[in-house]
């Protein structure tokens, strides 16, 4: 059961990355938790502040062992995959949100098949709750364990489970196109994401056998009560933040995009942070840099018999350390919304 701190002491891993980074933007307003310690291997010892000169925290990075040691109530993680399964796998701490990939999926066998590894500790993945606020709220806010969803899988989750969940597009036929910033691929990508590589340049990337793929079939097989197969082809554009879905599927009947957007209102209409647009306007990663709102719309491609529903996100910002923060606010029982920004930075 989630409990209320007056000052929720927090550790971070991985905080000299650019999730990381953005979890600290966000912490250091948050009127409920204090940071205790900050975990980054390749910077052991650097004071915080010269890496973020706006924080207040004095320390320096450390190791994730004793960020560990500094028994936080709630630990953040972002980590490349199989580090988290290490660390996290048998601790025995507080409350943990994992912003790596290495507990969203529920079957050991599907990790193995994606990632190319054995789960260290496939016994734990029960243990943990897949943090797509909107979808899984309940068992969020009766968590000790979350799993934050990838980048990709939010947008395209959110723009096509209230579909598939009323039965007005198939299981099957699915595909999806989408666009991320650069700071999507992390801050140590080495060659190819330098600025004259991503500078005026556009171009797909992993386009048949992307991680998120395991986890986006996972969580909309769970919402359409059936397996679901989609195929999906992501992009790297030259923005520093921000990521666009586009997710085309077969209706199962005769819908006109009012009918179609009348399920998104109705399935979102309570929803903080998920912004519905109307038949005359689409989502734009503009509007949501800097916050954690997905915007959402669809329509109806009477010609081909389609449905083609969008959603814009900023990817460290729903797509990571904002959902991060808005599950950890359900978890410990603060309000949903602290911390969290609804206005995009624009221009």
């Amino acid at each position: 059961m989630a409990h209320n701190y007056s000052a929720c002491r927090v550790a971070v891993l991985g905080a000299s990355g650019f999730a990381g980074g953005e979890l600290l933007r966000i912490l250091a307003r948050h009127p409920g938790m204090e940071l205790v310690a900050a975990g980054a291997s390749s910077k052991v010892g650097m004071p915080v502040r010269s890496l973020y000169p706006w924080i207040s925290f004095e320390g320096s990075f450390v190791a994730a062992e004793d960020a560990l040691a500094a028994s936080p109530d709630l630990l953040f993680a972002s980590l490349p995959h199989t580090q988290s399964m290490e660390l996290l796998g048998a601790w025995d701490g507080g409350y943990a949100v994992d912003l790596g990939g290495d507990f969203r999926l529920r079957d050991p066998g599907v990790y193995r098949e994606w990632f190319g590894a054995e789960h260290s500790h496939p016994d734990a993945l029960s243990g943990w709750v897949y943090g797509l606020t909107e979808w899984r709220r309940p068992e969020i806010a009766a968590a000790a364990r979350v799993a934050n969803p990838g980048c990709y899988p939010t947008a395209t989750i959110l723009a096509l489970a209230p579909l598939l969940a009323a039965g007005a597009v198939a299981a099957e036929g699915i595909h999806i196109d989408a666009q991320s910033g650069v700071s999507g691929a992390g801050r140590a990508t080495g060659e190819g994401f330098d600025f004259v590589s991503v500078n005026e340049n556009l171009r797909p990337y992993a386009v048949t056998g992307h991680k998120h793929i395991a986890e986006m079939e996972q969580e909309l097989s769970a919402a359409a009560g059936s397996p679901v197969r989609v195929s999906f082809v992501p992009h790297l554009v030259p923005v520093t933040r921000g990521l666009l879905a586009t997710c085309s599927a077969p209706l199962t009947g005769v819908a006109s995009t009012e009918e179609l957007l009348e399920i998104f209102h109705h399935r979102y209409k309570e929803e903080p942070f998920v912004r519905v647009m109307g038949a005359g306007e689409l989502p734009a990663t503009k509007g949501v840099t800097g916050t954690n709102v997905a915007e959402v719309t669809v329509r109806a491609d009477a010609r081909t018999g389609r449905a083609i529903a969008f959603c814009a996100i900023d990817n460290l910002g729903k797509g990571a350390a904002g959902q991060a923060v808005q599950n950890a606010n359900l978890m410990l029982g603060f309000d949903e919304a602290t911390a969290l920004d609804t206005a995009g930075l624009a221009p």
